[in-house]
C-alpha cells in the first residue's frame, strides 16, 4: 500500500485530483449528499471548455519560459462569432460555419507566430497585441447581434449519455489524442525537447522552427473549437464570451502539474485542475461567500494546492 501511494505521489497530476475530491466531498456533506451527481455533471459541462484551452495552452507553455498566448480570449470570441453568422441559425450551414470558425483560428495562429518569428516580438507581448487586434475584428464583424446556433449544435453542446456530458466525451477524446502526440510523435518529442533546451533541440536536428508554428496554430485552433462548443451552450456567441478563459487557461496548466519552465506537459492534470476550479467556485457558492470572499479564497487554496504540489515535486527530486 505504501509502495503503491509512492507511486501515485510520483504523478504530478494526483494534487489537483486530491484538491478536486475534497471539495466535492465537502460541497456534498454540506448539502446532506442532496444533488452531488448533479454537480458532478455541471462540473464537466463547464470544466470542459477550460479543459480544451487548457490544452492550448499547456503545448504553448511546455515550449519554454516567457510562452503563453494570451489571445486566447479573443480568438473564443471572434471564432464564436464567425461560426454563428455564417451557420446563421440553419443545421445545413453548420459544417461550412465550422470550417470557417477553424479557418479562422488557423490564421490567428499563424499571425501570433509571424508576430514571434519574423518581428521578434516576445510571445507575451505579441499574443497580447493580437488580441486586441482579433476582438476589434469580432466587434465589427458581429455588430454586437447575438445570433442562436442551429439546433444541430444546440443540441450537441447540451447534450448527456448516461450523465455525462457529450463534450466531455470529445474532449476525452480529444485529450487522448494530445497525449499520444505529446509521448508517440516527433512533433510532441520536439515541442519537449525545446522547453528543456532549444539550442539543445536545434543541433539535435530537431524542427524548432515549424514545431513552435504548429505550437501556436494548435492553440488557436483549440480556442477557435472553444469558441464553437461555447456559443451551442450558451445560446449563442456574445462579444464577452472569453473573459475569464485567460487566467483559468493558465491556471489549469500550472495547477495541473506542466512545469512552467517548460519541457514537461501533463494532459490529466489539465482535467483535474479545470474540474478542481469550477468545483472550488461552486462549493464557495453554496457556502454563501460573498463575491470578493469567494476569489479572495480562490486565490488562497489555488496557491495552497501549487505549494504542496510543487514542495512534494521538489522533495523526490
Amino acid at each position: 500500500m505504501t509502495q503503491a501511494w509512492s507511486k501515485l505521489r510520483a504523478q504530478p497530476w494526483i494534487w489537483s485530483f486530491i484538491a478536486m475530491i475534497a471539495v466535492w466531498l465537502a460541497t456534498v456533506i454540506f448539502t446532506g449528499g442532496q444533488g452531488a451527481g448533479q454537480i458532478l455533471t455541471a462540473a464537466l459541462s463547464f470544466a470542459a471548455f477550460t479543459i480544451i484551452i487548457g490544452l492550448g495552452q499547456m503545448m504553448v507553455i511546455t515550449t519554454g519560459p516567457g510562452n503563453v498566448d494570451l489571445s486566447i480570449p479573443a480568438t473564443i470570441t471572434l471564432s464564436g462569432v464567425v461560426a454563428m453568422k455564417i451557420m446563421d441559425t440553419d443545421n445545413a450551414r453548420l459544417l461550412i460555419g465550422i470550417l470557417a470558425a477553424l479557418g479562422t483560428s488557423f490564421l490567428v495562429g499563424l499571425f501570433n507566430y509571424g508576430l514571434i518569428r519574423i518581428l521578434r516580438i516576445p510571445p507575451i507581448i505579441a499574443t497580447l497585441s493580437s488580441s486586441f487586434l482579433i476582438l476589434s475584428t469580432a466587434i465589427s464583424y458581429g455588430r454586437g447581434i447575438r445570433i442562436k446556433p442551429p439546433p444541430l449544435l444546440a443540441d450537441f453542446a447540451t447534450a448527456n449519455v448516461l450523465g455525462v456530458p457529450l463534450p466531455a466525451i470529445l474532449v476525452l477524446a480529444l485529450s487522448g489524442i494530445i497525449a499520444v502526440i505529446l509521448k508517440r510523435t516527433t512533433y510532441g518529442r520536439t515541442v519537449l525537447a525545446i522547453g528543456q533546451n532549444p539550442r539543445a533541440a536545434w543541433l539535435a536536428g530537431l524542427n524548432v522552427d515549424v514545431a513552435r508554428f504548429a505550437t501556436y496554430v494548435l492553440s488557436a485552433l483549440l480556442a477557435g473549437l472553444t469558441g464553437i462548443l461555447l456559443s451551442g451552450f450558451s445560446g449563442g456567441a456574445a462579444l464577452n464570451m472569453g473573459e475569464g478563459f485567460l487566467l483559468a487557461s493558465i491556471a489549469v496548466v500550472v495547477i495541473g502539474g506542466t512545469s512552467v519552465a517548460g519541457g514537461r506537459a501533463n494532459v490529466p492534470g489539465v482535467w483535474g485542475a479545470a474540474l478542481f476550479i469550477y468545483l472550488l467556485d461552486t462549493m464557495l457558492n453554496i457556502f454563501g461567500a460573498s463575491a470578493g470572499i469567494r476569489l479572495i479564497m480562490t486565490g488562497v487554496i489555488i496557491i495552497a494546492v501549487i505549494t504542496i504540489a510543487g514542495g512534494d515535486r521538489a522533495q523526490r527530486s
